[in-house]
């Protein structure tokens, strides 16, 4: 029975749901209809002793209907801005009018908010010529005047400031999208050129051996075999070429494990000790491996001579099963470095494309006070 009960969420869960929900757009909205209702129940005593035939409790309803439609104002920012006119010709509400100003200028842009400006200004000059509306506002046009103009130009100009710092943040996302793409594109090249050089050699070695095979078995049965394994190797060799671009001459295959003492050597001049430890195990590896394990430590010693100049690193590279562990551990700086670290922010993509792409993972993350990641790579070895 209690199985098929209804079960509630848990208190972790219920909390991930509530902080998901408090930064959503949604719950922005909300709390905006809620601020402009707040601010416009103030005035319900002077609303219902004016000739408006509301009373307190009709005018906080119809103040709560038009502070409500603010949570159109992303899709639909033009009706919280025709029910503001509303209300300011009505009950000569001007606290809805800035919400609805503000929120054309942050959702539409300089035109429309410029716009709805006007027409509001123009709106309000034709109410305080027609007789009857109040004129507590002004005695005089100027005077009028002097409240709504600087109510609508203000609450529209900052609309469209935080409209512009909306593309900005949106520009700045898409660039480091393209340079994210960019640098995992990259990185599929580089593998690319190391599968090239790597198997390219092998099936060169291939062909050489099937050619001195076939020579020596002339007048055998099997020479004939042996000549098509030299020519099918070869064939594989020029397809190879075509697929991939090659590597210029001036650039160098992608070290591997012997590679990784150097690169200790290097943080160590730029002020950073490197506690290196490569279990024997992994040194079978195959080039293609080295060549990722390689390129993983590479990048994590660049970030933390960026990030965390002058701390120690400890680099262990280990085998626990059909998988091999790279893990690189720095500690957190107590205060980041001056002058700020000059970073694309695309490092840490390029690794895992490089991990990923051969069938691992990897993990970078903060823990007990310092900076580790985590790549775990299948050896491909028979154990």
């Amino acid at each position: 029975m209690m199985d098929g009960m209804l079960r509630l969420p848990t208190v972790p869960a219920l909390r991930r749901c509530v902080d998901r929900w408090a930064v959503s757009p949604r719950a922005l909205d909300v709390v905006t209809a809620l601020s402009a209702f707040g601010l416009m129940v103030l005035d319900v005593p002077g609303l219902a002793r004016a000739d408006n035939s509301l009373t307190g409790v009709t005018a906080t309803l119809v103040l709560a209907a038009g502070a409500a439609t603010l949570v159109l104002r992303r899709r639909l920012p033009w009706v919280p801005y025709l029910v503001a006119l509303g209300l300011m010709g009505w009950l000569h509400e001007l606290t809805m009018i800035q919400f609805a100003l503000y929120s054309i200028g942050r959702f539409r842009g300089r035109r429309a908010a410029v716009a709805a400006t006007v027409l509001y200004i123009g709106v309000a000059l034709a109410l305080f010529q027609t007789p009857g509306w109040p004129a507590r506002h002004g005695d005089t046009l100027s005077d009028f005047l002097s409240i709504v103009v600087p109510i609508g130009v203000l609450a529209a100009g900052v609309g469209i400031a935080a409209y512009r710092q909306d593309l900005v943040r949106a520009l700045e996302v898409q660039r480091r999208e393209a340079a994210a793409r960019q640098a995992v594109q990259e990185e599929r090249i580089s593998v690319g050129r190391d599968v090239h050089d790597l198997v390219g050699r092998e099936l060169t070695v291939l062909a050489v051996r099937a050619e001195v095979l076939a020579v020596r078995a002339r007048g055998d049965a099997h020479q004939k075999d042996f000549e098509e394994l030299a020519d099918t190797a070869r064939r594989a060799h020029l397809m190879l070429n075509e697929t991939i671009v090659r590597r210029a001459d001036r650039d160098a295959a992608t070290p591997g494990l012997e590679g990784l003492a150097a690169l200790a050597e290097e943080s160590e001049r730029m002020g950073s000790p490197v506690d290196l430890t490569v279990a024997e195990e992994a040194r079978a590896l195959s080039p293609l491996r080295q060549a990722a394990v390689h390129r993983v430590v590479q990048e994590c010693l660049t970030n933390t001579a960026k990030h965390a100049p002058g701390l120690p690193v400890t680099v262990t590279i280990t085998v626990e099963g059909p998988d091999l562990r790279i893990e690189v551990r720095n500690p957190l700086p107590k205060t980041p470095p001056d002058p700020a670290p000059v970073s694309t922010g695309t490092g840490l993509f390029s690794m895992e494309e490089r991990v990923t792409s051969m069938g691992g993972t990897l993990k970078a993350r903060a823990e007990d006070g310092g900076y580790v990641v985590t790549a775990l790579l299948p050896t491909g070895l028979d154990r």
